[in-house]
């Protein structure tokens, strides 16, 4: 009788083990859904450039994603020109970014983007006089597709002076990109200004993961019913799913980037 309870017992705790393993493991360090501030953010120094690490983790669509943001002194390069076999997209924050990928160099001001595609040889350096900050995006799917690479044709760069505003009666828009990446099944990217006073749009949510980055003014991101400020150079990350809303709380317009992908 001891002798059955105690392998019933053992049998019992390896099952509870097993459950709490499997539903620990199915997605461990999911990104919060919330407002990430640029003043608040910790700043990694090194002899060349600075670091803020905004977020790190996984959404329901990326078995690793990371944003941070890099800043470097006239004159210098955060780290030798490198490729990798994640994506990677760069949107510049302030000052000039001369960016190179496959051979190809480019200038980018302010408000400025690049998408960089697996595998492609790519480096960063300022050229200018003044520092340079720019934020980067890297992730991995959690199942990519042979495809997808295949089609994806090449990285690209788009300038801010080359994307066309079109106003619209809550202010206007200017369209990115929207496309299938090797990372990505769809990867959307738009800039958004906001007259003020006004919400966007009422709360509702959606199957791709979100990021919003407030580049003008000052807003408001409603998180699952939750109103919390944001200002210039903040990461709002929306979770799969998750309710948001976004209005503007300031005085005039604000703008933002906001880019879905899944």
């Amino acid at each position: 009788m001891n002798f059955r309870f105690i392998l019933h017992m053992r049998l019992f705790l390896f099952l509870v083990t097993m459950m709490f393993s499997i539903c620990g493991s199915a997605q461990p360090d999911l990104i919060p859904a919330d407002v990430y501030r640029w003043n608040e953010v910790p700043v990694t120094r090194n002899t060349h450039s600075q670091q803020r690490t905004f977020l790190e983790g996984t959404t329901p669509a990326f078995r690793h994603l990371k944003v941070h943001a890099t800043t470097v002194p006239a004159g210098q390069a955060a780290h030798p020109g490198h490729a990798h076999p994640d994506e990677e997209l760069i949107i510049v924050k302030a000052g000039q970014l001369t960016v190179t990928i496959a051979g190809k160099t480019e200038t980018l001001k302010a408000g400025s983007v690049a998408l960089i595609l697996p595998d492609d040889f790519h480096g960063f350096e300022n050229r200018g006089d003044q520092p340079v900050s720019y934020y980067i995006m890297r992730y991995e799917a959690r199942a990519p597709d042979p495809k997808r690479a295949a089609n994806a044709g090449q990285s690209f760069v788009r300038h801010w002076n080359d994307m066309e505003y079109k106003a619209h009666d809550k202010g206007g828009r200017r369209n990115v990109f929207d496309m299938a990446t090797p990372q990505s099944e769809r990867f959307e990217m738009h800039i958004t200004t906001l007259n003020e006073g006004l919400m966007s749009h009422p709360p509702h949510t959606h199957k791709a993961a979100e990021i919003l980055l407030l580049i003008e003014g000052e807003a408001e991101e409603s998180i699952n019913g939750k109103w919390i400020s944001a200002g210039v150079g903040d990461i709002i990350f929306l979770q799969s799913q998750v309710p948001h809303a976004i209005r503007n709380t300031g005085k005039g317009a604000c703008t933002y980037f906001a880019f879905q992908f899944e």
